[in-house]
């Protein structure tokens, strides 16, 4: 009796009809520990579908420690690829008696002729792959409708524009009227927004008349976005620029706002009421109970199938809030002019979900003069802490004087870690590569991170140094055929997170980039043409996927559905088919990138 299960894809891809043809043309054989199933070279002639047993993928050219490709189990296909290439690129070979389906070359092609997106499913790069993960997430019952799919234009109020020799007494008349809190005003194109509070503000605090033109109190600075935005990316917006609406702008006119109120509505869930929960705050007793909130929040945004990079790029707004927000509660005005807080690696790139330890550091303007300020860092340290930011176990943090400096200090300590190039070094220029600032002028940032770029950008022996950490871990294809026993898995973070980001992170130095996030950067990379747009998307989805596996081992933990003490290891077995053929992919892009880096900084020597 047949027994394949035909409800994974590529099988889903076909109809009932098609998967009765796969049901009606497959044998099964037998193949002994050791047997050669395919050869390299040999011309593809069936499709293998794995009923038991274990197969592995060599490649017989390479040296016996980095031959094995790939290991394939129970559910797992092979072939296809060998058919639509004429020829296999790697030898095949049971590595215990196993047990296969065999399509045969005939129907796979006419099934591959008769369903397009069949076919096209073993030509799909590793993005497209994950896009139908996410798909078969939709299908099986997990609600992403009303947060992936929904746009800002599903949720934005009409604007209420008025033109520029508008009065404050008739724009408080219009506002009432139309019941909106905020209106625009416009002039030769340019638009402004005023609030209510803006209004009450210039009537009882500047003494403004009330025939004032409102042209004269509005904000021009606006945030704003586009109406085919995901209105998660409005809420994201909000939280990191510190305001209650979006702007929508379509073809440089404005054709909607979105209010804070109107997106936590449309969500309705308890847990986007952080953002709101986060502004109100006023000491930090407030401020924790929201930060503590932070790994439910996660946990819920994961179970509704929200995309990660949105997941990441809230959590890295929020986060940057509550460190914002605690260095507004514990310095003086006065000093907060006057520097710059950083965080640094993963935080700083906006890449951490769950909280981890501290890294931070701080700039001090040269002309600052704050006597107090080891004890005034040293109280942050404490008081991060208190918030669920455990200490960095390297010390890089606020706390320790080595990571607090002026302007010109910073500058001096950068160039002296370019001329050193050793592996501290090294370290501490990737560190502070990332740093993203969070509180203070961040104008401080900005210059230090142009003289970081400029004095490393064109060195071509310093790259090749700060590039060779991205090989210090092979993609752990090798460690697929040990997984059986519960106490082995794959460092996902050694293995797939650090050679993606280091790597990339080589590449935006070299090209002056100034995002610090992995994906930004390698969007402005492919935009260079440093990268081709496909690769830079598959690295991009290949990050992801390995991040969100990570992610879901660390909340097993929290739930206490996981023993295991290790948050990086992934067990493959636990995975389903397309995860673990997701999985493999993946691998694979980090070892063609791994070749890519070699190649161009000279690592081979």
């Amino acid at each position: 009796m047949v027994d394949i299960d035909l409800s994974q894809p590529p099988f889903t891809l076909l109809d009932d009809s098609g998967r009765k043809r796969v049901l009606r043309g497959v044998d099964l054989i037998y193949f002994d520990s050791g047997e050669v199933i395919l050869e390299a070279g040999q011309s593809g002639e069936c499709v293998y579908i794995i009923h038991k047993g274990e197969v592995a993928e060599l490649d017989p050219h390479a040296p016996d420690r980095q031959s094995r490709i790939a290991h394939y189990t129970a559910g797992d296909l092979f072939g296809a690829i060998s058919i639509l290439n004429g020829t296999s690129r790697y030898r095949f070979q049971a590595e215990q008696e196993s047990l296969c389906y065999v399509m045969p070359k005939a129907l796979f092609e006419r099934l591959c002729g008769d369903y397009p997106t069949f076919a096209e499913f073993f030509r799909r790069g590793l993005a497209q792959k994950t896009r139908l993960l996410a798909e078969r997430r939709v299908e099986s019952g997990v609600n992403m409708a009303g947060f992936m799919l929904a746009r800002i234009s599903d949720c934005m109020r009409a604007p209420l524009i008025v033109d520029a020799t508008t009065s404050i007494a008739a724009a408080v008349a219009q506002l009432n009227e139309n019941h909106a809190d905020s209106l625009l005003v416009g002039k030769a194109g340019r638009f402004g927004v005023v609030t209510k509070t803006d209004l009450l503000n210039a009537l009882v605090m500047e003494g403004a008349t009330q025939e004032r033109p409102v042209f004269a109190i509005a904000h021009f600075e606006l945030v704003s976005a586009g109406p085919d935005q995901y209105l998660f990316e409005a809420l994201v917006q909000m939280t990191r620029h510190e305001v209650a609406r979006v702007v929508v702008v379509e073809r440089g006119r404005p054709v909607g706002v979105v209010e804070l109120t109107d997106v936590l509505s449309y969500f309705s869930s308890r847990s986007y009421m952080v953002s709101l929960e986060l502004e109100k705050a006023d000491d930090l007793e407030a401020l924790a109970r929201a930060s503590a909130r932070l790994p439910g929040m996660v946990q819920t945004l994961m179970s509704q199938g929200i995309k990660l990079r949105f997941v990441m790029d809230l959590l890295a707004a929020l986060n940057g809030r509550i460190v914002n927000k605690a260095f507004q509660f514990l310095i003086e005005p006065r000093y907060r002019t006057q520097s710059c807080l950083l965080v640094m690696g993963s935080e700083g790139r906006g890449e951490q979900i769950l909280k981890t330890d501290q890294d931070n550091a701080l700039i001090v303007a040269d002309d600052a003069d704050w006597a107090e300020c080891a004890v005034a860092m040293q109280r942050l340290t404490e008081t991060l802490y208190t918030l669920g930011y455990p200490p960095c176990p390297g010390n890089i943090m606020v706390s320790n004087p080595a990571w607090v400096n002026s302007e010109s200090g910073w500058r001096r300590t950068i160039s002296h870690w370019a001329e050193r190039r050793d592996g501290a070094s090294l370290m501490n220029l990737a560190i502070m590569l990332d740093a993203s600032g969070v509180a203070g002028d961040t104008r401080l940032l900005e210059r230090l991170r142009e003289h970081l770029l400029a004095s490393c950008s064109h060195d071509e022996l310093l790259l090749s140094y700060f590039a060779r950490a991205a090989l210090h871990f092979n993609a752990p294809l090798t460690l697929f055929g040990t997984l059986k026993r519960p106490r082995h898995g794959i460092d996902i973070k050694k293995g797939g997170i650090f050679p993606i980001v280091h790597g990339v992170r080589t590449l935006a130095l070299e090209c002056r980039v100034t995002a610090t996030s992995t994906l930004a950067r390698l969007e402005v990379l492919a935009g260079q043409g440093r990268l081709e747009a496909d690769f830079a998307a598959d690295l991009g989805e290949a990050l992801t996927l390995f991040t969100e596996l990570r992610l879901r081992q660390q909340l097993a933990q929290l739930g206490g559905r996981e023993n295991s003490d290790e948050p990086n290891l992934v067990m493959v077995q636990n995975l389903s088919s397309l995860e673990r053929d997701l999985l493999r992919e993946a691998l694979h892009i980090v070892k063609d990138f791994q070749q890519r880096l070699t190649h161009r900084f000279h690592l081979e020597y």
